[in-house]
């Protein structure tokens, strides 16, 4: 079944066609700047290995995804001949709130009750909503499937997921921990599960999904029992404008310090903080790192040096804590952008976590800073298994997209 996954962000939307019977990736891209001056589309025909950067304008969601159409049946850098060999729309949805516990088809009702989750995530529900809305503008006659990067943690228990707050908060407004990059952390959770080559039930995996932002599962048996992010995507590590956990009494603190307003100081910790924040300079990873391997030459370099320091800290106390959770370990998982692709970072945090049956194989991580395959950077005496694996959040949407659709 071909699936179009489509993850809309405020001002971009990227999108991914795939076809689930063979798990082949047939195109993908973005399309930037969606409303705004130097709109542009970037599409890869991943078949013929063709690539088209262009301006275009597009004043909404709706016109990026017209032309994400005319891209995809385009005769010489499409894939398909028209949109009638396209199933169902897939798409990716931050937060489901209290209302969804797993993948649904989309309906009037849905698209009600999405909009009710606004407030869980600020940054993400609106422009998911916008591309829906450009969906049906575009293919109002396709099926529509939203998966929840929520949902796979449905399965914490009450004493993870409960608030110590009073407990009316949790029942009148859905005050709790819920969890993000559900899809991610599933994905990569389940690929481990393979590698350790034992029954899924009997795993204890901790999954650092590491990115702009970022978030750590404890996952045993296949189901989460607790994981770093919480009520918002704000919630657990530092990210690369997000602060993660911090006391919450410095938020009264603040707004009385320095006259802000609630939107203010939230702008603060979702906005201005992170990588960001601590380092002056750079939200970017990158950024960061190139600053360290200039040394301490570089005025930058202490809190560049800092800000990678703070997120190593954060990483090492969650998988400990989680280790602890789940009465044993026998994998650490790294995905996402930085994960993959930060070769430093993966080393800082093992490092001198003997104790806890992880021996780092520094050559083979130094030889792997950009994972595009599966790899495994601890020693085979380790007794705790080290890998990254490249996470596929698209094919999960893909593949929940088939099977509802499908009616399974």
């Amino acid at each position: 079944m071909n699936i179009l996954v489509v993850n809309a962000g405020s001002s971009s939307l990227k999108y991914q066609l795939i076809d689930t019977d063979t798990d082949t990736l047939y195109a993908k891209g973005i399309c930037e700047r969606i409303g705004g001056e130097g709109a542009l589309i970037e599409h890869k025909q991943i078949v013929k290995g063709l690539k088209v950067k262009k301006e275009s304008p597009m004043q909404n969601h709706a016109d990026a995804m017209k032309l994400v159409v005319a891209h995809l049946t385009d005769p010489e850098v499409g894939c398909i001949s028209s949109m009638d060999e396209i199933q169902a729309i897939g798409h990716r949805v931050v937060h489901g709130g209290a209302y969804f516990s797993e993948s649904i088809l989309l309906n009037d009702d849905v698209v009600e009750k999405l909009k009710l989750c606004r407030d869980f995530a600020p940054l993400h529900t609106d422009a998911h909503l916008m591309g829906i809305k450009g969906c049906l503008e575009t293919m109002p006659g396709k099926p529509q499937v939203l998966v929840f990067d929520t949902a796979f943690h449905q399965t914490m228990a009450p004493e993870a997921y409960v608030y110590a707050l009073p407990y009316e908060y949790y029942e009148k407004y859905g005050i709790r921990r819920y969890g993000m990059h559900g899809t991610s952390h599933r994905y990569v959770s389940t690929e481990m599960a393979k590698l350790l080559d034992k029954p899924v039930e009997e795993t204890k995996i901790v999954t650092c999904h590491i990115g702009n932002g970022s978030s750590i599962s404890a996952i045993k048996g296949g189901k989460v029992m607790d994981t770093s992010m919480g009520f918002t995507p704000l919630a657990g590590v530092e990210m690369g404008t997000r602060c993660g956990d911090i006391d919450p009494a410095i938020v009264p603190y603040l707004m009385e310090a320095e006259n802000l307003t609630p939107a203010q100081v939230n702008d603060i910790m979702n906005k201005k903080s992170g990588f960001l924040g601590v380092s002056g300079f750079s939200s970017d990873s990158r950024d960061l790192e190139s600053t360290i391997n200039d040394g301490p030459s570089n005025p930058k370099y202490e809190r560049a040096s800092l800000a990678v320091n703070i997120l190593k800290h954060n990483i090492k106390k969650y998988i400990g804590s989680y280790a602890a959770l789940m009465n044993g370990l026998d994998a650490v998982v790294f995905t996402a952008g930085i994960g993959e692709n930060n070769s430093h970072l993966r080393e800082i945090v093992c490092e001198n976590m003997e104790f806890f049956g992880i021996e780092f194989d520094k050559e083979a991580n130094a030889a792997s800073p950009h994972v595009s395959e599966t790899t495994k950077i601890s020693t085979t005496a380790s007794k705790v298994a080290v890998y990254v694996i490249p996470t596929n959040e698209e094919l999960v949407i893909a593949k929940d997209t088939a099977a509802l659709v499908a009616g399974k």
